[in-house]
Order: structure tokens, then sequence, then C-alpha cells
């Protein structure tokens, strides 16, 4: 089909009878269809300049037109969702499932004219990876594990992550990656390279605090034979090996001053020479970056190139710890729980509820990383309740003892401590109750700290009564700290 066809999905054809008039009036040719089994097949048969889907949300008919457009690969067709404003919750849901847009029912011919133009505008995207088969499932195919581990963003905080994923994957400009150790800053910048149109081409991870100076200037621009020592014969970097890809620079905080010079270079003009070579070599790779440092002290204490940094700032990402979004915690423990039973062959691995509450009362300093290093180690000392599993220690505030230890989860009225939790199934009751009580646990605990654990002080901070604080401290397992002086 034509370049300016566009694909009109509508539930109810007579419910919106201006669209057509309007698409035509503006040079469009409209295609209409009413179901979703027609949808998909016109997607998949034609090439339309975008989708616009005037689809009921209250009837959910949308959304799982959107679900059906996106199982089994993201089309390159962006999606434009019409929508009231009192549609709210399920516009959000809609931008989770891949709209691209929005347009208001009550929309006027020049609302029309600006999203198509916009549309227009933007570079086409590759077609996204389609849903892991069963088998693909067990595997570690890198791609396949983004996708899994995206679906567990439940956290307002990572919610805006992944909207900024998702203008990122849109545009070719460098993106800047920050965030603590552990925090998943490699699937962000994976999300980004699979979610865009280099998705086809290769995605190369350099960690720049590795390896040596000298090395890692082979490493990223390669080398010609006899260069150094041990060079014999010519070498591709990095760089060429990521030609038309993406390249993704970790530890980007720790590159020498030397190449950051070469690197700037490069972001300037996209070229560079080898180590031992003069001939200039043209690339066009996508970078993106990550570093657990704060990079703006580095350029104050002079360790880092202010130019170098604004060039790789164009798009920031902070990527938050886990102990500010704990209520992905009971996800992403069932989702490793889940991976690595069938990995090490302990399918009948569950894990127990009180070693759930054990894990929310922790602070998690390694982040998403150490929590799937410490499902690893119940699995493989087959301890699910935590009970012989090394465990860090988490002072005070975290509902520890004078020793260090954590406390298990109080046993019922029969001795136990409840039916376990399939690793691979988190009823989501249970998710509910675990996020609110960790939330309510780190705010509580924050006040409090700040307060001097003066309860009174605590209570007006947080407006609520003495008397709800006191059963709130004890809700949440933090009990066990003295009255305040009155």
């Amino acid at each position: 089909m034509k370049e300016r066809a566009v694909l009109v999905v509508e539930s109810d054809p007579s419910g919106h009878p201006g669209l057509q008039n309007a698409l035509r009036t503006l040079g469009y040719r409209p295609a209409v269809v009413t179901t979703l089994d027609e949808a998909a097949l016109a997607l998949g048969r034609d090439d339309y300049l975008c989708c616009l889907l005037n689809a009921c949300l209250d009837g959910r008919e949308g959304l799982d037109l959107l679900r059906r457009l996106r199982d089994g690969g993201r089309p390159p067709t962006p999606l434009i969702l019409i929508a009231d404003e009192h549609e709210a919750g399920r516009m959000s849901e809609a931008a989770a499932l891949g709209v691209d847009d929005f347009l208001p029912k009550r929309f006027d011919q020049a609302d029309l004219e600006n999203v198509l133009k916009e549309v227009e505008a933007r570079p086409r995207a590759a077609p996204l990876m389609a849903a892991p088969s069963p088998a693909r499932e067990d595997s570690d195919d890198p791609e396949a594990q983004v996708r899994r581990q995206v679906a567990l963003w439940r956290s307002p905080r990572m919610s805006d992550v992944w909207e900024t994923i998702q203008q990122a994957a849109r545009v070719d400009v460098t993106v800047l990656i920050e965030g603590e150790t552990g925090t998943g800053k490699d699937v962000v910048a994976r999300a980004i390279h699979q979610f865009s149109s280099r998705r086809p081409q290769p995605f190369v991870k350099v960690n720049c605090a590795a390896m040596p100076r000298e090395l890692l200037e082979s490493e990223l621009f390669g080398h010609e034979r006899g260069a150094f020592t041990g060079a014999h014969q010519t070498q591709p970097g990095k760089f060429e090996l990521a030609n038309h890809g993406t390249i993704f620079l970790d530890e980007i905080g720790d590159l020498h001053p030397a190449l950051q010079a070469k690197l700037l270079h490069v972001l300037q003009d996209g070229t560079f020479s080898r180590v031992g070579g003069r001939a200039p070599i043209q690339v066009d790779v996508r970078v993106l970056a990550a570093t657990n440092r704060e990079l703006e002290r580095e350029v104050e204490a002079a360790r880092f190139r202010e130019d170098l940094y604004y060039r790789l700032n164009v798009i920031q990402i902070v990527v938050p710890p886990l102990r500010e979004r704990m209520e992905e915690l009971p996800l992403l423990a069932a989702h490793f729980a889940q991976r690595y039973a069938k990995l090490f062959r302990r399918e009948g691995f569950v894990l127990a509820p009180g070693a759930m509450e054990r894990l929310a009362r922790h602070r998690f300093p390694g982040n998403v990383r150490e929590l799937e290093n410490l499902v690893k180690r119940m699995i493989v000392l087959d301890d699910p309740g935590l009970e012989r599993t090394p465990f860090l220690r988490v002072g005070r505030t975290n509902g520890a003892d004078s020793s260090g230890a954590v406390p298990t989860a109080p046993s019922s009225a029969n001795g136990t401590t409840g039916p376990a939790i399939r690793a691979d199934v988190v009823p989501l009751k249970e998710v509910a109750r675990a996020a609110a009580r960790a939330a309510e646990r780190e705010a509580i605990t924050r006040v409090l700290e700040q307060t001097g654990w003066n309860r009174v002080r605590a209570a007006k901070l947080l407006k609520i009564s003495y008397r709800a604080l006191l059963y709130k401290i004890k809700e949440v397992g933090l009990g066990r700290v003295t009255e305040p002086s009155q």
C-alpha cells in the first residue's frame, strides 16, 4: 500500500463518522477494519503509516487489540489510540503495552494532522522481538531475558524509566544511564536497543573498568598488525563490530582521560583510527553509557571531561535502587526462583512466606543483583526459608536485633509458617500486601531516623495519630524501639 495509507480500527464504525473524511481531507487513505483478526491480518499483510485505534477502552476491546498486535512481536506500524481523558487508567496500561501516541475522542482536524505529521517525522522502528516460545523461556537469550525483566517493572519509579526508554528508543541520540551497582542499568541499555530501529544489528557491551587503558583502547578501537608486542594480526575493535548497531559503554566513569578524548572525537564525527593505524575508519554506532558514579561531581573534580559528559548526557535515565521500589520484590524474587530452580534442576523449590518477609526487611545495598544472587544461594543450598543461607546484617532500622540477625516471620497458632508460595506463582493479594507493608515500613523507618526515633514527632510528620503510629510500628515489625521521652 502507499506510504500515506492509515489503518483505522473501529469497534463501532458509526461511532466516529468524521474520522475517515478527515483523513481523506488531509490527503491520507483510510483502510477500515472492525475486528481484532482483521486488524492483525491487515498489519501483517500491508504497510501503513500508522494504525488509529478508535476502540472503547472501558469495554477493554482496545487493550485486547493491543495485546493481540504485540503478542507476535510489535509491528513497525506506530499505534495511535483515540481515548477520552476519563480513561486515564486504561491509557497508562495502553502505554505500557506500547501505544505510540494518543488522540482525544473530541479531536479536530488540526489535532489529527499534528499527530500524523509527527508520526511521519519519526524514524520507522524495527519490529520488536516476538514473544518467547516455551523453549526460549528456559534459554539464556539476553533479549528474551530483557522482555521478562521489563515485565517485572511495576513500581511508579520504574514506570517512569520505561516511559523514557520508549522515548529514547525512537531517536538515535546518546543516553547516559545512572544508578547504583546492581540496579539493572544493563537491562535498560538492552531494552533501548531492542525497541529501537537498530534492534536487528549488533549490541556490543564494553566494561570500561575491566581492563587497563592500553588494552581498553585496543578493545574499543582495534589495532593494526605490529602495533605493539603480541599484535600478530590486525584486529577490529568493538566500535567496528557494533557498526550500524549499538555500543554500551558500562562504567564510563572509569574511562581513562586519554580515551575520553578519543571517544569524544568518535561521538563528534563518527571516525577513529585503530591503534598503530593512520587511516580513519567511519562507523555508524549509537552510544549508550552507564555509570554508578555521579558524573557531575567527577566533572567538578576534573576527573571526567565536561564536553564528553554533555555529549553523553543527551538523555539521562536514573535507575532507582531496589530499596526505593520494594513493591517489585515479590515478583523479582519469584522470577529468579523460577529461573534458577529450572537451571539448577530444583523444579520443586518453593519460597517460604517467612523468607519473603525477611527479604522485605533487608536494605539490599547490592540491589537487584544482590537479590538474584541470594535467591541462587537459597536454591543451591535448598534453603527456602533462609535458615541456612548466609544473609547480610541489616541493622536496627531493618528489624534486626543487636546481633544483626534478621528475625524469622512469626509462626501461626499451630506453629507453622503458613503454606509455601510456589516460585512461579505469586498470589496477587500476597504481592499487594507485601508491597504495601514494605512501602509503609520504608516511610516510617525514614521518618523515625530523621526524628531520632521520637515517635511523637514522627507521628506529626507522618500526619497520623500517635496511637496509629504505634499500631503501624508493630504491624510492620519495628516494635522493639523504646518509648521516646515525653
